[in-house]
């Protein structure tokens, strides 16, 4: 997955694309399949239905990872300039602008449906960008993680949010409107089926490794979901509104806020450090120039 994430300067537009030399950009990284499919055809390429899509560092197109890519106008996305590097962020954040469409539109399926509480389960670059938005939103956040001590808890801190450090049994009793599951921990995943409140919303953003067993009284998940018309759902990847809707809410975010998410940035002759992992590390960024 080399290069999915990206943040490039413009060297060269063409006429009439919308860009200029100087812009800062972020290349999106699905396209489209070649057939395409129905929702392919009308932009939706992150709910490509046949799996032909393709992507940029990740399923047979070339990353970003270079000091010099070319991307078409219609894949890439202005940042605003006032964000600097943190406009590397973006790719990520794209991927909480998905969730948070998909889960509003959820809820929408219930007229009365007002959400006022938000659980994040994980505190790296994904669930910090999931509370932000849910602090954007006006909401109450509450955020688990396992450091106690560190930027995490500082970070959420500073969101107005509160965070929960260590073991579930410090939710006892807690029923969130949403929850954003963040880890792709399967102990986790399977303790959040059931667990909001009543017409609650939960989303999972994060990605399991294959062969991992928990187990589940799942006749006691179904039988809560089912009564409390409860909704879970996965979510992966983004289009272009999501982008862009992503790139209006780092906007909006407080800058010093934002760089507390990049905790080292590395030069691209000393690139295997970024591999290192340091304990107080959220996301390390590679500079190509």
């Amino acid at each position: 997955m080399l290069g999915h994430e990206s943040l490039g300067t413009i060297e060269d537009a063409p006429d009439g694309s919308g860009f200029a030399v100087g812009d800062q950009v972020v290349g999106i990284v699905r396209r489209p399949d070649p057939l395409p499919c129905p929702a392919c055809a009308v932009g939706e390429w992150d709910m490509c239905r046949n799996g032909r899509y393709t992507e940029r560092g990740i399923k047979q197109r070339h990353g970003y990872g270079a000091e010099r890519y070319r991307v078409e106008p219609e894949f890439a996305v202005k940042v605003d300039p006032t964000l600097g590097l943190l406009g590397v962020l973006l790719e990520p954040a794209s991927i909480l602008a998905k969730a948070w469409d998909q889960t509003e539109r959820i809820g929408r399926l219930a007229a009365a449906w007002q959400p006022r509480t938000l659980l994040v389960t994980g505190a790296g670059p994904i669930g910090l960008l999931a509370a932000l938005f849910g602090a954007q939103r006006g909401l109450e956040v509450h955020v688990l993680d396992r450091a106690r001590e560190g930027p995490k808890p500082r970070l959420v801190r500073a969101l107005g949010a509160v965070y929960h450090a260590g073991e579930l049994a410090s939710l006892e009793g807690f029923a969130p409107d949403i929850i954003m599951e963040c880890t792709g921990a399967p102990s986790l995943i399977a303790a959040m089926l059931g667990r909001s409140a009543s017409g609650g919303v939960l989303c999972l953003a994060g990605v399991s490794a294959a062969e991992q067993r928990v187990e589940l009284d799942v006749g006691g998940i179904n039988r809560t979901m089912v009564l409390e018309n409860q909704t879970a759902f996965g979510t992966v990847n983004a289009n272009r509104a999501h982008y862009r809707a992503a790139a209006e809410g780092l906007a909006k975010a407080d800058r010093d806020w934002l760089n507390g998410l990049i905790s080292r940035r590395v030069p691209l002759d000393r690139w295997h450090e970024a591999l290192e992992r340091r304990p107080d590390d959220i996301k390390v960024v590679i500079e190509f120039a």
